[in-house]
């Protein structure tokens, strides 16, 4: 008789979801550092460093212009896989959450299906328009070839990459936050084993960094489906009929999180426009900028993905306080990390310019960036943190409203007249300033929307 009580206990606890139980900032720390976090996030980013690093070492400018220039358009791609990714992590875990696991593993199998169809379909209207798109943000005669011909050669591979963040998104919405790493650390693995040999090595220069990059997308993709179908029952047998079914909810989702972070990519390209009024230097500087930056503050990105199953699974158990507290937490660890990265490279501003070869401007821009990066950042920050709880809480187009507000009202007209006024440096001054009020506004706004929630709920 005693056993039985035991065994069901046993099983209760066995089948409570990993985020309900237990403290929520260690949930947040060990997803953000560990799952498609802090390391996983950097080996994402680093492949952009890496490549463009080795190529300022064959010091010819228009190689490292034009790559630069080709992953300005490539973010715009990987901005609308990220946001593909949300409504993968937001269903998914809220199923775990709602102890509804057939519903999840369907969900698993039709989201990544549903997100690599789109990432094809962007690939295949982007091709056609490269020329257009590199003609409106500056590039020069040699810089335009050395970027269309990177382009034309990584983002066919797009699909790829979309079935590798999807299959990751999978394992972090289950909690496995150690197998997420590990996929997305192949990615960095490939890459620094093969960039110096097929950029130097082959000597392909810039096609060489491009082949890279496809072939890290393969290791991706494989190792993300292998732990999925080897430690996780989380993927199924794609069904016509289910796939049709979860659209709909899928692209609710789906389509206002795209809005959301193609608002990044669209700002980065009116940026680099400032910037190459100032000349080829300026333009560099942005380059580099634009790759320190993901790896310096990965662990923001990290936060904003991390915190999205934390959030999913306590909602779908009703623990709006264990939310609240989840959200708190979020900010508690953005002021400390945004601290630290501002810290860091402040010191290490002259090592930087001088491992990518930087000519006087360029290097005058980029160690003042360093310099300001917290002030900038921490309100870019507040931004990110609550854009993700509005994606994983039903309020998805508060996250467009506050990431185009930013991308818009709260850079081009600041980082215009920053420019007129301070130049390259004034511009990046603009874009810190205009990031403060939409910062503080976005993050009083989420803790409204779990108070919201909690009114609305209707007792069990």
């Amino acid at each position: 008789m005693d056993a039985s009580p035991s065994v069901n206990e046993a099983s209760r606890k066995a089948e409570t979801p990993r985020f309900v139980a237990g403290s929520t900032m260690r949930h947040v720390l060990v997803m953000t550092g560990t799952g498609t976090g802090a390391a996983g996030l950097i080996a994402i980013f680093i492949v952009d460093l890496i490549s463009l690093l080795y190529i300022s070492w064959l010091n010819d400018p228009s190689l490292t212009a034009g790559v630069g220039l080709a992953t300005v358009v490539m973010f715009f791609t990987v901005s609308i896989n990220v946001g593909l990714m949300i409504p993968i992590g937001a269903l998914v875990s809220r199923a775990l959450g709602a102890r509804r696991p057939e519903d999840a593993r369907r969900m698993a199998t039709s989201g990544s299906i549903l997100m690599a169809m789109v990432a094809a379909a962007v690939s295949m209207v982007l091709l056609p328009v490269l020329p257009l798109i590199l003609n409106a943000i500056g590039a020069g005669a040699q810089t335009y070839e050395v970027a269309l011909n990177f382009l034309w050669i990584a983002l066919p591979t797009n699909v790829l990459m979309a079935f590798g963040m999807a299959f990751s998104t999978v394992l972090r919405a289950a909690g496995d936050a150690k197998r997420s790493m590990y996929a997305t650390l192949s990615v960095a693995a490939v890459t620094i084993v093969l960039d110096p040999i097929l950029i130097f090595g082959f000597g392909l220069k810039a096609n060489g960094a491009a082949m890279s990059i496809n072939i890290a997308r393969v290791a991706y993709l494989y190792v993300g489906y292998r732990y999925l179908t080897r430690s996780h029952d989380l993927l199924e047998k794609p069904r016509l009929k289910a796939i049709l079914s979860d659209a709909r909810p899928f692209f609710a989702i789906a389509v206002p999180a795209i809005l959301t972070n193609i608002a990044a990519p669209v700002a980065n390209a009116f940026f680099t426009s400032i910037m190459a009024q100032f000349g080829d230097q300026a333009v560099a500087a942005s380059a580099i900028i634009d790759r320190v930056t993901p790896v310096a503050f990965a662990g923001v990105f990290a936060l904003a993905g991390a915190i999205g199953p934390v959030l999913g699974q306590n909602w779908g158990a009703q623990r709006y306080d264990r939310m609240r507290q989840t959200l708190k937490d979020a900010l508690t660890f953005t002021i400390l990390y945004v601290g630290g990265v501002w810290l860091m490279l402040v010191l290490v501003q002259v090592p930087i310019t001088e491992a990518f070869n930087a000519p006087p401007m360029t290097a005058d821009i980029v160690q003042f960036f360093c310099r300001v990066s917290g002030f900038i950042w921490f309100f870019v920050s507040l931004v990110f943190v609550a854009n993700a709880s509005f994606n994983n809480l039903g309020y998805p187009l508060l996250s467009t409203f506050f990431n185009w507000g930013r991308a818009t009202l709260g850079m081009i007209p600041f980082a215009y007249v920053g420019a007129h006024m301070g130049g390259p440096n004034g511009a990046l001054i603009g874009i810190g300033v205009g990031s403060v009020a939409f910062g503080i506004a976005a993050v009083i706004t989420a803790f409204w929307t779990i108070r919201r929630l909690e009114r609305q709920a209707v007792p069990g």
